[in-house]
């Protein structure tokens, strides 16, 4: 038996995990970490750095284990956006998992037959939601080029809990018990259902030995497995089932390729911060970061109602450029150049002021931009990220998604299928024929709000990593961490547990009840008036190295994530 082997054989008596991996998070580390939105994934990626393995091999193994334990977020039919430090050449590179419309995609195929949009619930429920899956192929291609261990040692953990059976969580049966489109479909009901027809409550164990099979055959096989093959014939006839049928192939599914490239990186105070590029959610968070350069919010702090103003202002501003420009550069053109200009970026900052301005920005004109109509995509807010740091210093930022809770709600061989299609605006154009940059078109990728971060310093040494889950509200709530963790010093852990605010055209949400009564009444009067909102509930991952090399994680404590590290 290999050392993995004899680490996970271990790790699978602990299928509670939680208890466990709860009475270490805290203490301090100076080699390894992990820090993931569920204590067994956690758990499963350092037993893989335990055993001599990279950071590209333990987020195999973390993905693996979350796509069973968290299957409301992320999974084998889903995709994702992996920002990767390589130590050694400390350069920071990117991988664009991100699903793809099938060949067969129209662009009005979410218009119903009376020529409007389709409700956003029939969307997503029926097989036309569902795009080619990224995650894995792109976890391939990451750990082919930096893994130290067999691919095939990678999975054992997950088919074991697959197999034996791991506890619901409390998060997860309130997901099943959601009420949700998609926790009710046919196949989120028969899942998560025991023999007497009764819902499955926290504390049940669930087994999946569906999953445990495929996972036996990725482990085998790569995966082709996944994307050729009976699996691959059984996703394609799963989503042309139903009204409103999906045209995905298994030519969709044979051609699919991940995306590997330089991230896309913008110096900001004294660091250097890197994220995916187009269409990741990453040009939209280092222009929020640009802007906010152009302010005072650095000399400020989370108790100054000035500053949750600047950061209100801020994401108004590059959330309106994002919404009118952002697409899937292969397919549109977008002002990148322009829109991270910084000339473009001091003109938009000086819209920021001490009081909430009363009518909302419209998006600017950047260098560089051609006429888009206003996209009114609506996206939900199921995923999920994590942060990995490895014994040479390299670091995985993942964040990973099936989009809606339990994904379409459709399954297929263990695993739920993505609703990323519904990710692209319905409509491709406005009343007045103008383009949408995110409109639907064959072979294209959706526009995403994913932004796996990491940051280095002026030398190119890794300082910070940081994610989130929660749809368009993911490159708000990574804003506030990095702004609260390298310009106002605080720990990783109080960064990401501070208040959301999410601040989109007219609408102030986040964390009203975590602010306290004083300072919510002093951003009331500045005419940040938060409220309970759609996206207040982030799902935040990061990590950060304080003098001396300490590790510092951060899991959201809206969530059940933990850090963990030696």
């Amino acid at each position: 038996m290999t050392p993995l082997f004899r680490g996970l054989a271990a790790l699978a008596l602990l299928t509670a995990g939680a208890a466990t991996a709860a009475a270490t998070v805290g203490a301090p580390a100076h080699h390894i970490m992990v820090v993931a939105a569920n204590p067994l994934a956690a758990q499963a990626g350092l037993a893989v750095l335990h055993a001599g393995g990279s950071a590209a091999d333990a987020a195999v193994a973390v993905q693996a284990v979350l796509g069973l334990v968290e299957p409301q977020s992320s999974g084998l039919g889903g995709g994702a956006f992996i920002s990767y430090y390589d130590a050694r050449t400390r350069r920071v590179l990117a991988y664009n998992g991100r699903e793809t419309a099938p060949l067969g995609a129209t662009a009005d195929m979410f218009l119903g037959a009376d020529g409007k949009p389709l409700p956003f619930e029939t969307a997503v429920l029926s097989g036309r939601s569902t795009g080619v899956p990224g995650a894995i192929a792109a976890l391939e291609l990451l750990q082919h080029e930096h893994g130290k261990l067999a691919w095939r040692d990678l999975f054992g953990e997950a088919e074991r809990l697959a197999t034996r059976g791991f506890i619901v969580s409390p998060r997860l049966a309130r997901m099943i018990a959601s009420g949700a489109s998609e926790a009710s479909a046919p196949d989120a009901v028969h899942y998560f259902s025991k023999s007497d027809g009764t819902r499955l409550v926290a504390g049940d164990v669930l087994k999946n030995s569906a999953y445990a099979a495929t996972l036996r055959r990725l482990a085998r096989e790569g995966t082709r497995a996944l994307y050729q093959g009976s699996i691959a014939r059984d996703i394609v006839q799963r989503v042309r089932e139903g009204e409103f049928a999906g045209s995905l192939s298994l030519e969709d599914l044979a051609r699919y390729r991940p995306i590997e490239s330089a991230a896309l990186c913008r110096p900001w105070q004294a660091y250097l911060v890197c994220a995916p590029p187009l269409p990741s959610g990453g040009s939209a968070l280092l222009q929020g970061l640009m802007l906010l350069a152009d302010t005072d919010i650095a000399q400020r702090g989370p108790q100054d109602p000035i500053a949750w103003v600047e950061l209100g202002e801020a994401e108004r501003l590059m959330f309106a450029d994002r919404n009118l420009y952002i697409g899937d550069p292969n397919f549109v053109s977008v002002p990148l150049d322009g829109l991270l200009d910084p000339d473009y970026i001091r003109d938009r900052a000086a819209q920021i002021g001490d009081r909430i301005a009363a009518t909302p920005p419209h998006a600017g004109v950047p260098p560089g931009a051609s006429a888009r109509a206003t996209d009114r995509t609506a996206e939900p807010g199921g995923t999920t990220h994590f942060v990995i740091l490895d014994t040479l210093g390299n670091v995985v930022s993942m964040t990973t998604t099936v989009e809606s809770i339990f994904g379409s709600g459709r399954m297929v061989d263990g695993f739920f299928l993505n609703n990323q299609l519904t990710d692209f605006s319905f409509s491709p154009t406005d009343v007045d024929g103008q383009p949408v940059a995110n409109a639907v078109a064959p072979g294209k990728r959706p526009r995403s709000a994913m932004s796996p971060t990491i940051v280095l310093d002026g030398q190119g040494r890794f300082v910070a990593a940081a994610g989130s889950a929660g749809g368009p509200a993911i490159i708000a709530y990574v804003l506030k961490t990095l702004v609260a963790a390298l310009d106002w010093h605080l720990s990783m852990r109080a960064a990401v547990a501070l208040p959301n605010l999410v601040a989109h055209g007219a609408n102030f949400s986040g964390d009203a009840d975590k602010f306290g009564p004083t300072l919510l009444d002093q951003l009331n009067a500045r005419g940040l008036n938060v409220h309970a909102g759609q996206y207040e509930e982030s799902g935040l991952t990061g990590l950060q190295v304080l003098a001396h090399g300490t590790l510092d994680g951060g899991a959201d404590p809206r969530r059940e994530g933990v850090a963990l590290g030696d």
